[in-house]
């Protein structure tokens, strides 16, 4: 990578055009991946043209080597060989150039989507797999590394998932993990969103985790229709932008007519701004466009390569960002857990997910940046009902809008889960309940696949329930995950388990104050990570009282969020405003919550059995904590 990210901070790097309009002015169309056997001359002498018109980047010929791609033909079986020669060619002609000249392995998004519903009666159905997906994209990566290339380039990309899977499979060859990626996606029209729905943003932050050299748009718009989508791109992009339009809109005809001179002048304009490090052509454009393009960026400076951004992201149509410095609270919505919702769970059961969807909705429009998907219930095949679920969600922008985060005890169903999201998820949960191996076997994986990871305070001698426990495990977990799993701090959450107090047990009375100092001491000790925690489990020992549930866990979050809780698994719309607790009760909660006095959970206890009537205080109570 070291070549390449040295160039893209010292000039703007130009790509080649499109390969396809050359080879018809050559008289070859259809299966294009077909001619690197057939006619190797052709395609070489195109890569020729475009690095005398001055590309620094030259494509392979392999946009659909991939056997999906290729199943149209009857040729699944010889797309790695397409893949493979079309490298050689390339790698040929950019050896015989003059100067230096690296070769971009070109995978396409193949003719199918692992997001969209294919059959609107069968929201579920989708006619590839992601492990189907990923070994498709394995194979044609293998090819371009035999054949030579010296990066990867993942373009015209429409869905994250899909995109996903190609990186999936990219991580698990060896070979590939030196080679710098390069990602571009195609946007559906001038809104800036995927074919899927997916805002730029969210895209971006679905596949940060491979940490792309590159990343911006190609096809879709000429480039003047491109620029603001590029100049949004740029304002939050941590790596370099890339932008290579087609050559204008198509005409009736459907050829695009779009002269060089006019290409050029939009994207010098961008250069100007500030906004790119790689510029080149896609559809219509030719070496005449390539040649325009270099001359007119030249000499203008790259857009200055900006630090990692450290805040935390995860995505479903659009961007969420968790951090409670930089944004509210996330509330993570719980009503879509079959253990925890009976409503859903019969739901669920009965094979009713339009409904069920409904349930998921409500709780993104009471306020739920992210949804908890759980389906671990005896009665139900949580794998199978995982995938299916998550299928109908794609269908449903209002509630794919969300970010997921996948929920279960079963490690495969957490596994399908992330294969059938194409946004950024949160995994629920890891610990270190079976082993240090284990652990950092299954946090591998889920960082291969994209994902944000609860670790909870769990290791082999079982739960932790005091604060030295919950930190000392914490501690042990993060130094893990950072120096062996290649996490970066902000991809980890730590849940240290919000247990049920006021149950009359004495050692239960410090649990509520030991989460939230241990969430304290996480939030100064292991800087960047985030903090979680399923806020309903607090007040079990009140089932049936909502009111007194509702006030304990507005009490609850109001500590806890002062102390640097990032997000909770919550019912958004049963939340109440601390300001709007009645007095009388919020004290009675709050000496429970901070473990006042030993007579405080049977004050709560009392209370509660006269409906939340708060009796008139003893004398001595203490005033209202506004902190702890």
């Amino acid at each position: 990578m070291g070549s390449l990210l040295q160039a893209f901070t010292e000039r703007i790097l130009i790509l080649d055009g499109a390969m396809g309009t050359m080879l018809q002015r050559h008289g070859l169309s259809g299966n294009n991946e077909t001619f690197n056997l057939s006619h190797p001359d052709i395609v070489r002498s195109i890569h020729k043209a475009y690095i005398d018109a001055g590309a620094d980047i030259i494509e392979t010929n392999t946009f659909s080597a991939n056997r999906i791609s290729q199943a149209d033909y009857g040729l699944s079986d010889r797309a790695q060989e397409f893949a493979r020669e079309g490298a050689r060619i390339a790698r040929a002609a950019a050896d015989a150039a003059p100067g230096k000249v690296w070769v971009a392995g070109s995978l396409g998004p193949t003719g199918k989507s692992l997001t969209l519903p294919q059959d609107l009666g069968n929201p579920a159905f989708r006619p590839v797999s992601f492990d189907e997906m990923a070994a498709a994209y394995g194979e044609q990566v293998r090819g371009l590394l035999e054949g030579g290339v010296d990066a990867l380039l993942l373009e015209t990309c429409f869905d994250a998932l899909n995109t996903k899977a190609a990186l999936y499979a990219i991580s698990g060859i060896p070979e590939a993990a030196p080679l710098p990626l390069l990602i571009s996606v195609s946007v559906s029209d001038r809104s800036g969103r995927t074919l899927t729905g997916q805002t730029l943003e969210a895209f971006f932050r679905s596949v940060r985790h491979a940490r792309p050299l590159s990343f911006g748009l190609n096809c879709s718009l000429g480039a003047a229709d491109l620029a603001p989508l590029v100049a949004d791109v740029a304002s939050w992009a941590d790596c370099a932008v890339s932008c290579y339009p087609n050559a204008g809109l198509p005409n009736e005809m459907g050829a695009y007519d779009e002269a060089p001179a006019t290409t050029a002048a939009a994207l010098r304009k961008m250069a100007q701004d500030g906004l790119v490090n790689l510029v080149g052509g896609c559809c219509g454009t030719t070496p005449e466009h390539i040649a325009a393009i270099a001359q007119a960026v030249r000499g203008l400076a790259p857009r200055p390569l900006p630090a990692p951004d450290p805040r935390p992201y995860v995505s479903g149509l659009e961007s969420v960002c968790l951090d409670v410095r930089q944004s509210r609270f996330t509330n993570i919505g719980e009503r879509t857990n079959v253990a925890g919702s009976r409503k859903f769970a019969k739901l669920i059961a009965a094979g009713e997910y339009d409904t069920a969807l409904q349930v998921a909705a409500g709780q993104i429009e009471g306020g739920a940046a992210v949804i908890d998907i759980n389906m671990d219930d005896a009665m139900l095949d949580a794998t199978a009902e995982m995938e299916r679920f998550l299928r109908h969600i794609a269908g449903d922008p209002a509630v794919s809008k969300a970010a997921l985060m996948i929920d279960s005890s079963h490690w495969e169903t957490l596994l399908t889960g992330l294969k059938n999201a194409q946004g950024r998820c949160i995994i629920n949960s890891i610990s270190l309940k079976e082993g240090e191996e284990a652990f950092l076997a299954k946090a591998r994986e889920i960082r291969r696949l994209g994902a944000a990871v609860v670790v909870m305070a769990f290791d082999e001698q079982g739960q932790a329930t005091t604060y030295e426990r919950k930190t000392a495990i914490c501690e042990r977990a993060y130094q893990l995950l950072t120096a062996q799993a290649g996490y970066a701090p902000q991809d980890i959450i730590f849940d240290v388990n919000v247990l049920s107090i006021g149950t009359g047990i004495p050692e239960h009375a410090r649990y509520g104050v030991d989460f939230i100092e241990a969430v304290r001491w996480i939030k100064q000790h292991l800087p960047g990570t985030l903090t979680s925690g399923g806020i309903s489990n607090l007040s079990f020992a009140f089932r049936g009282n909502n009111v007194v549930r509702e006030a304990m866990h507005s009490a609850f979050l109001y500590h806890a969020v002062a102390a640097g809780l990032d997000m909770g698994i919550v019912n958004p719309g049963m939340l109440r405003v601390y300001d709007d607790v009645e007095p009388q009760l919020l004290r009675a909660v709050e000496d429970v919550i901070l473990d006042k006095d030993p007579e405080a959970t049977e004050r709560l206890i009392a209370l509660g059995q006269k409906g939340g009537i708060y009796p008139e205080p003893p004398a001595a109570a203490s005033p209202i904590p506004t902190l702890l």
